[in-house]
């Protein structure tokens, strides 16, 4: 069983616009190793390279301000939206804009409403890369989250994603299983404020 990291520090929610990078956001240190498996070794390395040049950490590991700029935390590795970044619902931006992002690149404000990217790690009670990999394929292949419910949201690029062969998301699943477990309940989507106002 796969040991746990928690996030909880309190980081400040202010949304920042695509084009101007956030301030500086908290983290928590990794207290555990990789989580040990028995998949194959090469496998696993090939999903590693899958996700590195996927860009799976642009949006699924939160970004902190680093002593260069903007660069993801990697001490929460793919752990999605962090719970302890509360995200108020949004009003329309004028335009031209039409879409906005947190500081850390793990919220996402458009037309959708708002959406939060997932914890992709295997820790059991908030995770996607829990055993058995069917759901996690069954997302992807059907741009449902886990498989049957709801739509997808923008910025996952889930049309191309489904090019991946079953053999490339096993892969992806086994590296996504061998990282470690963060603990980080990611928050439900949020509608679009018209929807919210309860009109057309």
């Amino acid at each position: 069983m796969s040991k746990t990291i928690s996030i909880g520090l309190p980081i400040a929610s202010v949304l920042a616009l695509l084009a101007v990078p956030g301030a500086a956001m908290a983290s928590d240190a990794p207290s555990a190793a990789a989580a040990t498996t028995a998949a194959d070794p090469a496998k696993i390395e090939r999903g590693r390279y899958l996700v590195t040049t996927s860009a799976c950490n642009d949006c699924h590991t939160p970004w902190i301000e680093g002593p260069n700029g903007p660069e993801v935390d990697m001490s929460r590795m793919l752990s999605g939206h962090p719970e302890s970044l509360p995200i108020p619902a949004m009003a329309d931006m004028p335009a031209p804009w039409a879409i906005a992002a947190t500081a850390s690149n793990t919220a996402w404000l458009g037309p959708w409403g708002v959406s939060f990217t997932a914890n992709l790690t295997p820790d059991d009670e908030s995770g996607a890369a829990t055993p058995g990999g069917h759901m996690f394929r069954e997302t992807i292949r059907t741009g449902r989250h886990k498989g049957r419910g709801r739509e997808v949201l923008p910025p996952m690029p889930i049309v191309m994603y489904r090019n991946f062969t079953d053999e490339d998301l096993e892969a992806i699943f086994s590296f996504l299983k061998s990282i470690p477990a963060v603990r980080n309940r990611v928050p439900e989507p949020l509608p679009p404020p018209q929807e919210l106002a309860g009109t057309d």
